[in-house]
């Protein structure tokens, strides 16, 4: 969401291919027939319009395509035709033409075009997935009572895991949307398929008809409103690992959207991490689909039981800011996570605006909408691509009624499935764009207790310790070791304290200032209030009595990054480099030169080269806080005096240079003549841990990574077959056999492939002091027939133990878990059909494997 850089013919596209990959075989434009629209330009100059006091750069849109004002010059050659093909469905054909044009000062002016052809087509809805309830296994589940997170509640895992109950794949895998009973008039139908956007409605987005619909960001929080909270960023929630934390999130969210009357939040995001420099990688999960895949999967089973609709963003290869709306690129791995929220029931899907080859919708199975954007042609403009335009196509045959019944059920289906439909709900009642109007806010305080707790523990839970020697951490003192609390401590750098005006002072975080705890763009919300680490660390220092003074200093060891429509200091969304802003390493190297135990504390939206610094002898601690929101001051401070054991894991990898990572620049890259940034995803499979694993390239700190304030010990490896259960044998038995998946709808979410079919079950016991909590990581090594990475994560937990303490833990492995997809037959194939071994691997990280075994597969 947000105001980004696309060109207006890039809406057109999106239009044309959201019909496409739901099914539709015609060519949707939803604008005037061979519609001329201005094409990329060479040189432009823009202006800047602001509205309600938030400045917006013209010529930029939101995700809905919608446009501002735009004052441009260019000059432009004949460009050529631009091929656009799904092999699944069709082939969309755009022409590009030079056109004369007289300005309004009587200058003559060269204008790109592209034209766009509609051709009249027939429709067929998008096949929906025959599924049969299983007892105890695949059950009907409404939203509002999801499945538990772990089951029982006293194991390890979101699996049953004993024998003596019934195993599920939470309860009901995709919600059964079916039809939505309505009759309405062709009218009231395009009515709901079209929305306005910014300042025609109180929400960021709405889609009009019946009630209307509230669609809100962010992924964090409820952005434009007072009295909400600011959760910890969604990278935060995959540096937990700890699947009840990522589903209290989600619904302390979805509480917090229906309180304020949003029918749909905008969120999560799940776009991968594969560029370390990606803008709004803060906002996802992280850099392993697995991991991002449980995130979502949580997240949006939260966000749908507190009463808002999910919204899955942004379908697909949306890995970058530069160029976001141009890039065309693929590969397998990213649709994962989207597939985890389409089993947990997401109502609805963000489609991103970049250009995708492939053939993926289709064995998915969604059975809610893919959303393009609701929004304005220009800026307050009233006009919109769909409306009366489409209404105008199906009058006059070129496009099937029957499609857009199609897309007003899919879009009422949301609603009714999460009871938005109920005089419970409430109705909006705030304005997002006129915060002061006493008329349209009515400042509903909708932060609880129980919200504020939630992000103070998922904030500490997410705190990464990266290195801790000398026992300098924690700074409460340890009864297990006799160390004694620091007597003086002396706090260094901005990041420590409070932006000098406030935690709003720049709209929609775009600016860097105080403690980092968010990131910029879209994927903010207000603070209504902000705990620094200065407050907190002085409060607890006074409980030991300790000499606590703080040296402010402009610097901090902070980085920060968002959305493209906003550039700070030069980054425009993507960060230009991985170092730290305000001169941080100097910070830290200028401390340690003075002082034998310096801890660093880092706030940052993603990975840092930290080796200027990391090794200096003075250097004690690393503590990696990322973004965590309202809390951000307590949550560290529960981690350094250790009333809260570290337990998170880097959901990313932290390397020694940033050539290292071996992924291309963000911020340039070729452009054609239509604007295109052309990025190939030619890593396929290897991004991140994956990527250095295959080149043998040695990280500072891996993937899954972090230090605790005990230690454990993993022994008792064993891996066992599930009998098979009395459900879909045939397809159980032809894949045991190496034979791939049927192209059949929904194939890639169908239970027999996700049930548990593998146990592993191994010991842990924490060998030290105190009380912690670890995450054990389960590490698959596919043979070489696979074509795989050398490891990749299939499994992981949370677990508490005392001092001594030992548990025997069980995560499973599915059908699904342990297969590939074969490009050639379009189906998931068990790994070693082709021959060979799975190994597997029980550890701490992505790199310190603990035991060892083979899958009898």
């Amino acid at each position: 969401m947000g105001y980004s850089g696309k060109k207006v013919w890039n809406a057109l596209f999106t239009a044309a291919l959201l019909a496409i990959v739901s099914g539709a075989v015609v060519q949707e434009a939803l604008a005037q027939n061979s519609q001329v629209v201005p094409g990329a330009e060479s040189s432009a100059t823009t202006t800047t319009t602001t509205t309600d006091g938030v400045a917006l750069p013209t010529g930029t849109t939101t995700d809905s395509g919608a446009v501002t004002s735009v004052s441009t010059t260019s000059t432009l050659a004949e460009e050529p035709t631009e091929t656009i093909t799904d092999s699944a469905t069709s082939t969309l054909d755009v022409s590009t033409t030079t056109t004369p044009t007289i300005t309004a000062d009587g200058a003559l002016q060269t204008v790109n075009v592209t034209r766009i052809p509609i051709v009249p087509a027939t429709f067929s809805p998008f096949p929906i997935p025959v599924e049969s309830s299983v007892p105890g296994l695949f059950v009907n589940t409404d939203p509002s009572d999801p499945p538990p997170v772990r089951f029982p509640p006293d194991l390890p895992g979101h699996w049953v895991l004993t024998r003596k109950v019934p195993r599920q794949v939470g309860s009901r895998v995709v919600p059964n949307f079916g039809p939505a009973s309505a009759k309405f008039s062709l009218e009231e139908k395009v009515n709901v398929t079209t929305g306005v956007g910014w300042t025609n409605g109180r929400c960021v987005h709405r889609a009009r008809g019946f009630p209307g619909l509230c669609l809100e960001d962010s992924p964090l929080g409820v952005r434009f409103a007072d009295f909400v909270s600011a959760f910890p960023a969604g990278i935060n929630a995959a540096a937990s690992w700890n699947r009840d934390l990522m589903r209290l999130r989600g619904l302390s969210m979805g509480q917090q959207f229906k309180g304020k009357g949003a029918h749909i939040a905008l969120g999560p995001m799940m776009n991968m991490g594969r560029v370390p420099q990606g803008g709004r990688n803060w906002e996802g999960f992280g850099a392993d689909p697995f991991l991002a895949g449980e995130a979502a999967y949580e997240t949006v089973l939260g966000l749908q039981q507190g009463g808002t609709q999910a919204c899955a963003k942004h379908l697909i290869n949306n890995e970058q800011e530069y160029k976001r709306s141009f890039s065309s690129s693929e590969h397998e791995v990213y649709l994962h996570p989207f597939l985890r929220s389409i089993m947990a029931g997401a109502a609805t899907i963000m489609c991103s605006y970049n250009l995708i080859n492939g053939t993926r919708q289709r064995r998915i199975g969604f059975q809610g909408r893919e959303m393009s954007m609701p929004g304005d042609i220009t800026f307050n403009s009233g006009n919109s691509y769909w409306g009366a335009n489409l209404t105008a196509y199906v009058q006059n045959g070129t496009i099937p009624e029957a499609r857009v019944d199609d897309m007003a059920t899919r879009i009422l289906a949301g609603y009714f499935l999460t009871h938005q439909d109920q005089p419970s709900f409430p109705p909006v009642n705030f304005d997002a764009f006129k915060p002061d109007d006493q008329d349209l806010n009515e400042h509903i305080d909708v932060q609880t207790d129980a919200h504020e707790k939630l992000v103070r523990d998922l904030g500490a839970a997410s705190v990464v310790l990266l290195k801790n020697e000398r026992g300098a951490l924690p700074l409460g003192g340890n009864h297990a070791t006799g160390k004694k609390a620091e007597r003086d401590i002396v706090v260094v750098g901005s990041d420590a304290g409070p932006g000098r005006a406030g935690p709003n002072q720049f709209a929609d975080q775009g600016g860097s200032d105080g403690i980092l705890a968010m990131g910029w763009g879209s994927g903010t919300t207000n603070f209504t209030y902000l705990i620094t680490p200065l407050d907190a660390i002085q409060r607890r220092a006074r409980k030991t009595r300790t000499s606590c003074l703080l040296d402010p200093g402009r610097l901090q060891p902070s980085t920060d990054s968002g959305e493209e429509y906003i550039n700070v200091d030069g980054n425009g969304g993507d960060r230009k480099n991985l170092t730290a802003w305000h001169s941080g390493d100097d910070l830290v190297l200028a401390v340690a030169a003075q002082n034998n135990n310096t801890i660093v504390v880092v706030n940052s939206v993603g990975p840092l080269i930290i080796d200027r610094w990391v090794e200096h002898e003075n250097v004690t601690a690393v503590v990696w806080a990322g973004l965590q929101g309202n809390e951000a001051g307590n949550a560290i401070a529960d981690v350094l005096y250790g009333e809260w054991n570290p337990s998170g894991k880097l959901p990313y990898t932290i390397a020694k240079k940033v050539e290292d990572y071996g992924v291309p620049d963000v911020v340039r890259g070729n452009e054609g003549q239509l604007d295109i940034l052309r990025i190939d995803y030619t890593e396929g499979l290897q991004i991140d841990y994956r990527s250095f694993d295959a080149r043998k390239v040695s990280p500072r700190y891996e993937f899954g990574y972090g230090l605790s304030y005990t230690t454990f010990n993993y022994s008792g490896l064993s891996i066992s077959k599930i009998q098979a259960g009395g459900f879909d044998k045939d397809l159980i038995q032809a894949w045991e056999r190496g034979k791939a998946t049927p192209q059949t709808p929904g194939i890639s979410r169908s239970p027999w492939l996700h049930t548990p079919a593998y146990d592993v079950s191994f010991t842990v016991t924490n060998t030290g002091g105190v009380l912690g909590g670890d995450i054990p990581q389960v590490y698959l090594h596919l043979p070489t027939s696979a074509n795989a990475p050398p490891s990749v994560l299939k499994g992981f937990t949370n677990i508490e133990l005392r001092p001594g303490q030992s548990k025997r833990i069980t995560i499973p492995l599915s059908r699904y878990d342990l297969s590939i997809w074969d490009v050639t037959s379009q189906g998931w194939r068990k790994a070693n059909a082709g021959g060979g071994t799975v190994g597997l691997s029980v550890g701490q990280s992505s790199r310190d494997f603990k035991v060892k075994g083979t899958v009898p597969v």
